[in-house]
């Protein structure tokens, strides 16, 4: 093991701590963001606007963003993605202390955040791999998901609360606080960087983004996971987005009562989070995903399929999809970052989220006439089913089963074994 991974939890979990405050100050913003254009306007299409132009520049820039992280310092990639997030936050918090602020504000703001966010995330990921050992990823990606499930449940009602004791800009300016926070232990903490081939350096920026795909389309495992995670998150979208509707019109229930089923949901992420920390999952960790896929695809379906008085009952199957959430997720991403090549993990990191997050515009573009056509209960039936049959299929399928022994032979195929460090 090399020497920086010996003693990697002090400078790995300094710059994480910073990490999580950014990430609520994040949360606690976009709430007030959404809320303030909520009350503002009234309008449902502001509304879908704001959620289009927050996912759409992730989605076009990850692609041209992998090399980028791929070639230069992650650490300062992700000072400057943070820094510029919090210089964004600081000019509109200016705009709404001198009482200007408009809609078109919030959406260029929305934007200079989701392209500092489709820098910030992969570098993050990137980073991970090359401070923490290999057998502790699978946890590391545990506690990642719990503290997102824990901040999911904090920061709606905390920031409900600051926005009765703060103006805009109060809250604007905590997001910059808690970013400032996220960036100053990345000027003294060493980030490793990996080795980069000489015919790497000195290939053209558009061939390195060629690379990338090239990269992905010769592992057909990987190749077939990210086919998969497209397709569910084209399904399951969908049923998380209409969640509100479906507690007010098929259970004929309240704000209060979508908070309890939310509430469930958030609790069983932090729950599954904590678990897999603690566990680590399967030795093969594509094993826990695809148990986690099938598990949350068996919750959503049952959300879907109780009567409209079983409201309660629900409680149940949602905590069911939060548990399971973790488990799909995170060992994923670990397994990623044990097998992918540290200076091709950027350009990965950047196609999975692109490709994946592209999927969310086009399903919610359908979500609303199918729903309004077939009922909103099909989304979760069909799209839960979806789910399992998937995680089940993929059981049967050498190449995902096998994605890591699949890597590794790659890799030998690739470098003769004379070029081995080792």
């Amino acid at each position: 093991m090399p020497e920086e991974k010996r003693h990697w939890k002090t400078p790995f979990f300094t710059i994480w701590t910073g990490q999580q405050f950014s990430l609520i100050g994040s949360q606690l913003v976009q709430f007030a963001l959404v809320w303030w254009l909520t009350k503002t306007t009234g309008s449902a299409t502001v509304l879908a606007t704001a959620t289009l132009v927050a996912i759409i520049p992730q989605v076009v820039i990850g692609p041209f963003a992998g090399p980028l992280i791929d070639r230069f310092s992650r650490r300062t990639v992700m000072i400057i993605a943070d820094g510029g997030i919090a210089l964004a936050s600081a000019a509109l918090a200016y705009l709404f202390f001198v009482g200007v602020a408009q809609v078109w504000h919030i959406y260029l703001i929305m934007i200079i955040r989701a392209i500092g966010g489709g820098f910030h995330w992969p570098a993050m990921i990137a980073s991970t791999t090359l401070m923490v050992p290999d057998k502790h990823l699978t946890r590391v990606a545990g506690l990642n998901q719990t503290m997102q499930g824990a901040t999911n449940i904090v920061a709606p009602p905390l920031g409900a609360i600051l926005l009765s004791l703060l103006p805009m800009y109060g809250i604007l300016g905590i997001d910059v606080f808690t970013a400032t926070i996220a960036i100053v232990p990345l000027f003294f903490v060493h980030i490793p960087q990996p080795a980069i081939a000489e015919e790497e350096e000195e290939m053209p920026y558009f061939k390195q983004i060629r690379a990338g795909f090239h990269y992905v389309w010769r592992w057909k495992g990987l190749l077939l996971v990210i086919g998969m995670a497209m397709v569910i998150n084209f399904a399951v979208q969908p049923a998380f987005s209409l969640l509100p509707l479906l507690v007010n019109k098929h259970f004929s229930a309240g704000a209060l009562q979508l908070g309890w089923l939310e509430a469930a949901f958030g609790i069983g992420v932090v729950l599954g989070g904590l678990a897999l920390s603690v566990w680590g999952g399967f030795r093969r960790r594509v094993l826990t995903s695809l148990l986690g896929i099938v598990g949350m695809g068996i919750g959503i379906v049952i959300v879907g399929l109780l009567p409209s008085s079983a409201l309660l009952i629900a409680l149940g199957p949602m905590f069911l999809v939060g548990i399971m959430n973790p488990l799909a997720n995170g060992p994923l991403q670990a397994l990623i970052q044990s097998t992918v090549s540290p200076e091709m993990q950027g350009r990965v990191f950047t196609l999975l989220g692109s490709l994946v997050t592209a999927m969310s515009p086009l399903s919610l573009a359908m979500a609303g006439p199918i729903a309004d056509w077939l009922g909103i209960q099909f989304w979760y039936v069909t799209g839960g089913a979806i789910m399992i049959a998937i995680g089940l299929i993929a059981f049967a399928v050498p190449a995902v089963i096998h994605i890591e022994d699949e890597h590794a032979t790659l890799m030998e195929e690739t470098c003769p074994p004379s070029a081995s460090s080792e």
